[in-house]
């Protein structure tokens, strides 16, 4: 236990006022949050947590999470202050162009965050997922004399993050699977930026936690470092439960006029107010970014404590090494993001069949070999596997490590534990795609998710910022249009498709049959530069004879000829994904039967595409042909793109229906013969 005294003051008030005259330099900013979680965010810092500024990448560190990230100039002083490879220039620069510190925290742009925060509830549920793997790795490579993976969790919470939803449905998983190195630092303020939170908020908090089997800490007085660390080492201690510690604070602390109101929470604090500030705790006013010499020794000890405890770690690693070569081999693999050798050699190729198969069903068959090669590939569904095919069969269920009765029901796998593969999510969309982004963050793991693509309206936020940060995570979606039939327009997405289009930097692939699934598959784990959707169908689709059309390996392209009845230029061009690839090929035939040059063109992803040379996409696309048809059961708006102002798109701009797929694409204008006869008035023209 620290022996906390001036000097701890001195530098907690670094941390304030270091953050302050950061946001009202800017003159933009959230100066409440850091200015009243500076204490706690001290003890945790400088006590208790794990890390090595030198290195952020150190496989073993704990992992810290501003849930929060509107309190981004708390983490930024934090970074700075103990040593990260973040200048003072960059904090004064605070928000502004090509700055290392923008306004809400960024994986990949400020070294020493591990995930991108800002919209409310997200970091909490990146921080199950990082716990998740956490646990799961230390029980795939922890032996009894060897211990390489062993480290904790810790995020900052504000009311904003407990009152979305999100943190609610992550919350009572972490609870469920006892991740006991998970540990909550809640900034327990009363205020939101509309007021009081006594306005919207009043659940027992303390109760809600305790119900979802977690342990919970109070401590009255957020300024009270020993009552903090106290409470921060008892949660440590519990291993069984996650935790929970509320921290009673005032928003803005140390601003005369402005404390514990509103008015501190999301603007600058102005000159006169932050010059009273300082006045009150004697600080000079001026300079602005004033850091004690005193106080920067203090806080830049991180640097020589991380790096023994680092050389202490790798020690132990180098132990491991000698005593389990194939485990450490593994384990130091994955921690680097590689695939192994060969992963790929063993992927099934499918014969043609036309009865066919449901894109959804060759992708179960696919997992399971890619299972067998890529232990770091984890993940579930949202209550969905008997219908999403996503489980990995004999890889065990991500549970807690107890013996479960016989009459449980669901199990996919035939162990129990936490090194388990299934991670069964129950009906949390939300979280389940958030958790996801926090088990990539965290390494060593390739997480996918499953549910049905309707459902990725749930998931919409957790895909942006996996987009936004680069996540490498695969989002599966199944039963993918109104090929869905029966279930009606609630479970048919018409708009879902393109909405994951215009996301930046996501990979949306929608394969045609089970051999374009494969190559899709092989896409998504060998793009390390962002996240992957998967669009799969429920129905059965035709296993093309790639003899007679374009080879499937072609998809790496995103679009190419499948299928063209005369070489040179076409007279029209049918364009086609998924399911309606092979309503085009038909179509094609019956145009080409009656004399017309046609070619057919499978385009899964658009976002492949687009990044092709553009030689390449106007041979597949030519510019002079105007005669083009995109084929697609889903919202007709988007496909402008590659049609032009004369193509004819073919697809919906209504809701669904409840009734047999058959009859609902027959009724909505989605067939062979609409198709022709669309291909018909074109070529008249």
């Amino acid at each position: 236990m620290l022996d906390y005294g001036e000097l701890d003051q001195q530098c907690i008030n670094t941390i304030r006022f270091l953050s302050a005259d950061a946001i009202q330099n800017a003159n933009s900013g959230h100066p409440g949050m850091p200015m009243g979680t500076a204490s706690m965010a001290y003890a945790l810092w400088v006590e208790h947590l794990k890390h090595n500024p030198v290195d952020p990448t150190w496989p073993d560190r704990d992992r810290f999470v501003l849930s929060a990230g509107h309190g981004s100039m708390l983490l930024y002083s934090l970074l700075h202050l103990t040593g990260y490879d973040l200048p003072l220039s960059e904090i004064k620069a605070f928000r502004q162009w090509g700055s290392k510190t923008p306004g809400h925290p960024e994986r990949h742009v400020t070294p020493g965050v591990e995930v991108t925060t800002g919209p409310l509830g997200q970091g909490i549920a990146n921080t199950v997922g990082m716990a998740i793997s956490e646990a799961h790795l230390a029980a795939c490579y922890n032996r009894p004399e060897h211990t390489v993976v062993d480290h904790h969790t810790y995020v900052i919470v504000g009311d904003g993050d407990l009152m979305e939803g999100i943190s609610s449905e992550a919350c009572a998983l972490a609870g469920h699977l006892g991740l006991g190195k998970l540990v909550v630092l809640y900034d327990d303020n009363r205020i939101s930026l509309a007021g009081s939170t006594d306005l919207s908020f009043s659940e027992d908090v303390k109760k809600r936690f305790e119900a979802q089997n977690w342990h919970v800490e109070r401590v009255g007085n957020g300024n009270d470092l020993e009552a903090v660390s106290t409470a921060i080492g008892v949660a440590k201690a519990e291993i069984e439960r996650p935790s929970l510690i509320m921290v009673r604070t005032v928003i803005g602390d140390g601003a005369p006029h402005k404390q514990g109101s509103f008015k501190v929470h999301g603007s600058p604090l102005g000159i006169e107010e932050l010059a009273a500030a300082k006045e009150e705790v004697g600080w000079p006013i001026e300079p602005m970014f004033h850091i004690p010499p005193e106080a920067l020794k203090h806080f830049r000890k991180a640097v020589e404590k991380g790096e023994e405890q680092q050389k202490e770690w790798q020690k132990h690693l180098a132990a491991y090494i000698a005593d389990c070569p194939d485990h450490a081999s593994e384990f130091t693999r994955r921690m680097e993001g590689r695939l192994p050798n060969g992963w790929n050699t063993a992927l099934p190729v499918f014969s043609p069949d036309d009865t066919g198969i449901a894109t959804r069903k060759a992708s179960e068959t696919i997992l399971q070999v890619l299972a067998a090669h890529l232990p770091e590939l984890v993940g579930g569904s949202a209550d969905l596997n008997p219908s999403t095919y996503t489980w990995l069969k004999g890889y065990g269920d991500f549970e807690l490590p107890t013996t479960r009765s016989d009459d449980v029901q669901g199990a996919v796998g035939d162990t129990w534990g936490y090194e388990g593969r299934n991670i069964h999510y129950g009906v949390r969309e939300h979280a389940m795609g958030a958790i996801a982004n926090g088990m990539a963050a965290h390494g060593g793991m390739i997480p996918y998710t499953a549910t049905f693509l309707t459902f990725a309206d749930y998931m919409r936020a957790p895909i942006r910022l996996a987009s936004l940060s680069g996540s490498k995570a695969i989002f599966i979606f199944t039963h993918d249009s109104i090929g869905v039939g029966e279930d009606g327009p609630t479970h048919q997405p018409i708009e879902q498709v393109m909405n994951l289009r215009v996301v930046p930097n996501l990979t949306v692939i929608r394969p045609s049959d089970a051999n374009e699934v494969r190559e899709a598959w092989k896409m998504a784990l060998e793009d390390d530069s962002g996240p992957t959707a998967l669009i799969l169908s429920r129905q059965k689709l035709p296993v093309l004879d790639r003899n007679l059309y374009a080879p499937a390996e072609e998809l790496k392209r995103g679009g190419y000829t499948l299928w063209e009845s005369n070489p040179g230029t076409p007279d029209l061009i049918l364009i086609g994904t998924g399911s309606e690839v092979h309503l085009a090929l038909a179509a094609g035939a019956e145009v080409a039967s009656e004399g017309s040059h046609v070619r057919v063109v499978a385009l899964p992803s658009w976002e492949l595409f687009d990044r092709q040379p553009l030689e390449y996409r106007e041979s597949v696309l030519p510019s002079t042909v105007h005669a083009c048809i995109a084929v697609e059961a889903g919202i007709t708006l988007g496909w402008e793109h590659y049609v032009g102002r004369d193509g004819i798109i073919v697809g919906m701009d209504t809701f669904g229906a409840s009734a047999p797929a058959s009859v609902l694409y027959e009724q909505f204008g989605i067939t062979q013969e609409a198709i022709v006869a669309h291909a018909k008035r074109l070529l008249d023209r």
